[in-house]
Formats: C-alpha cells, sequence, structure tokens
C-alpha cells in the first residue's frame, strides 16, 4: 500500500497540465484491482469495459476505452493511498545501456570489478583508452565497426560496449508480469549489495503488435556492485522483490500527447535521505542513442507479447557524488525517499527499503484472473 507520507498533495502526481492528457492506472479497491481512468472530475472505474490494462491497451481505440462512462469511485485524493503500478499482464522489460554516460558508467562497473573505491581511477582510465566521443556514434553503424576494431586491438573490448555502439540493443527482463509496485509503495534492494542506485527511466507502454501507445515513468533499481563482478549476474542485480517501479499512470497517446513527445522528455530525479542527503539529477530523452521505436521493434523482433509490454528506456542519470566526505560515491540507505518527475507523465515516488523486509510479492496472473472472474468481469 501507498505510504502516506509520500507526498503531501496529488497535484505533485500529476503532469504539468493536469488531467488534459488521457490518464489510465490501476486501483486497490475492496473487490480487487480495478482499472481506472482520471479526469477532472475524479477518478472512474472503467473494468468493466477493460478488465485489465492489457485489454486497454491492446484495443483497437485505447484512448476510447479510456473515455468510457465508468463509475466514480472518489476524487483522486481519496484513492491515491491505494494506487498500483498501472500495468498488470504486459511483460516488463528494460533496455539497458542507452546512453552513452550509462554506457561508460557500466564499463567503470565491469573494470572496477565492482568495487566503489575503484570506481574514479577507473574512470579517468577509459577515458583515455577509449580516446572518442561513444555518444556521437550511432550503434551499429561502420564507424562504431571502427572503433570496436580498435579497441579489440588494445585488448578494451566489453560486453557493454557491443550493446552500447553495436547493432542489437541490450533488452531484458526487468521484472515478471504482475511484480512491479506503484506510486508510494517501497521500493527494494538487497540488503547485500553496497552500491546501488535508482534509474529515474521513461517506460515505453506498446501492444502486442508493438505500437507503442502510451508512456509512463519507471525506477530500474540497478545493483552495481553485483552487475559489476559480472555482466551475467545482470538478472540478480535487476530482478528482486519491489525492485522494479512504475507509475502513476500511463498517459495514452492523443491529441495532448505524441510520441515526439516521448522523444523530447526531461526526467528529473531526486532522492532525500533519512540522513539529510539529498541528489538531484536529470535524464534527457533526446539524448537517447537508438529511438524509442528501435527499442520496442529489437525487443519484438523475434518474439511475441501477446499481453503487451512494458519498455524501461534506459537512463543518462548515473550518480557519482559521494553520499559522505571522503567517500566512494552514491549508494542508497534504507529510507530514502525518491522522486521520479517528467512534466508530461507526472510524479513516481517511492521509500527504499530492504527486499527482504518488503511485504512479498503473492498476487500474481493466476490471482488475478481468479479474482475477475469471481467479479463477472471475464467474457
Amino acid at each position: 500500500m501507498v505510504d502516506q507520507a509520500v507526498a503531501p498533495s496529488t497535484r505533485d502526481i500529476l503532469p504539468e497540465d493536469g488531467t488534459a492528457g488521457t490518464l489510465v492506472g490501476r486501483v486497490l479497491g475492496k473487490e480487487g484491482p480495478s482499472i481506472v481512468a482520471v479526469r477532472g472530475d475524479g477518478v472512474f472505474d472503467i473494468t468493466a469495459t477493460a478488465p485489465t490494462m492489457a485489454d486497454l491497451c491492446n484495443a483497437a481505440d485505447p484512448v476510447a476505452v479510456a473515455k468510457s462512462k465508468g463509475r466514480r469511485i472518489g476524487s483522486l485524493d481519496e484513492v491515491v493511498g491505494s494506487l498500483l503500478a498501472p500495468t498488470d499482464l504486459q511483460a516488463i522489460k528494460a533496455a539497458g545501456v542507452t546512453f552513452a554516460v550509462s554506457l561508460l558508467e557500466r564499463l567503470i562497473e565491469e573494470h572496477a570489478k565492482g568495487d566503489p573505491a575503484r570506481a574514479e581511477q577507473v574512470r579517468k582510465e577509459l577515458n583515455t583508452i577509449i580516446g572518442a566521443d561513444v555518444s556521437a556514434i550511432k550503434p551499429g553503424s561502420s564507424e562504431a565497426d571502427a572503433l570496436k576494431k580498435t579497441l579489440m586491438a588494445r585488448g578494451a573490448w566489453s560486453p557493454y560496449l557491443e550493446v552500447g555502439i553495436g547493432p542489437y540493443a541490450e533488452i531484458f527482463t526487468k521484472a515478471p508480469p504482475m511484480a512491479a509496485v506503484g506510486y508510494g509503495a517501497e521500493i527494494g534492494i538487497r540488503s547485500d549489495s553496497d552500491w546501488n542506485n535508482p534509474e529515474p527511466e521513461v517506460t515505453l507502454i506498446s501492444n502486442a503488435a508493438g505500437k507503442i501507445v502510451g508512456a509512463t515513468l519507471g525506477n530500474d533499481v540497478n545493483l552495481r556492485d553485483i552487475e559489476g563482478r559480472s555482466a551475467l549476474l545482470l538478472g540478480i542485480a535487476k530482478d528482486n522483490n519491489a525492485s522494479c517501479a512504475l507509475g502513476p499512470f500511463i498517459r495514452l497517446f492523443d491529441a495532448t500527447f505524441s510520441l515526439d513527445d516521448v522523444r523530447q522528455a526531461k526526467v528529473e530525479l531526486e532522492v532525500t535521505g533519512p540522513d539529510q542527503f539529498r541528489l538531484r539529477g536529470q535524464s534527457d530523452l533526446s539524448k537517447i542513442s537508438r529511438d524509442p521505436t528501435d527499442l520496442v521493434a529489437q525487443a519484438m523482433r523475434t518474439h511475441q507479447y501477446p499481453d503487451g509490454m512494458a519498455l524501461m528506456t534506459g537512463t543518462l542519470f548515473a550518480p557519482t557524488e559521494p553520499r559522505k566526505p571522503g567517500g566512494t560515491g552514491f549508494t542508497h540507505i534504507v529510507g530514502d525517499l525518491v522522486s521520479i518527475r517528467s512534466p508530461k507523465l507526472g510524479t513516481l515516488t517511492n521509500r527504499v527499503n530492504h527486499c527482504d523486509k518488503i511485504p512479498p510479492w503473492t498476487f500474481g496472473t493466476g490471482a488475478l484472473m481468479r479474482n475477475l472472474a469471481t467479479r463477472g468481469l471475464l467474457k
């Protein structure tokens, strides 16, 4: 459930233009999870028209479904404490190393073997070895191939460079369907990780045909020490209890919001700690190495997702600011409040806790289907 201390005003949750766009989400009510539309005059349950968010996004006209009459269940202030992640049956995927800065930080993790104390020295060494502005290189281009050959000759090639400037994007499963947490919920880090950070990302929502129908915000929590030990530990570094947050709502594409808005989206992050530490950062999707449509196409090129997909696009943000004077870099502590905001998508806020201290995920796809059947919503 939502931590009521997370945000004092629902005005902070909504996009800068309020409810002008088509906003849909999920709310946990007395009967179970419901699909809702957030409008100027309240929050409306439209589950009778779209039993799942996957149904809504797979509809021929998702906006029309979102505008169906529905049943008013209250104001946003009244239901904010019951918000869930806005996806349900969709696969939850993520793209990695999609920005030049994140590419360099992944290389640092790898060469430092997950040791934050070595990060700064490795950063200086890599800048000298690479000797090129990787942000100016188009992935899969002849220039990228030439750089690959040069770096291989110098013994500096890496799996991260392969996905950063090679023809194939890194696409991985962030979490199972139904496992993401929503606005206000606790978000998890492993207790055996001592170098980790949030990853504020725009998350694309696509239907089964690979058409992007909207977007939301996401936090692709990363355990840098664990991934840095070996790229093969990516699953342990990424997929843990409550380690994925999505929300607060999906904003569907309509006259007020389009794919071009996504391409130009700026994402701001603020971490406020119980130790009075404050970290701010920004990610700018206009600087991404691969277009959002290319990321979705690569994810679906040889695989099918009949319930659609939520695809995190990666982040430009890689915190290096020491948390303590003389420290070796940023890492989370329990109690951190993480807020991710983008003008067109609103604010996603979560408080950090250890994965094993957060209530376990128990309500999966089977539970949802049984619940909807009991409510007479499956046809």
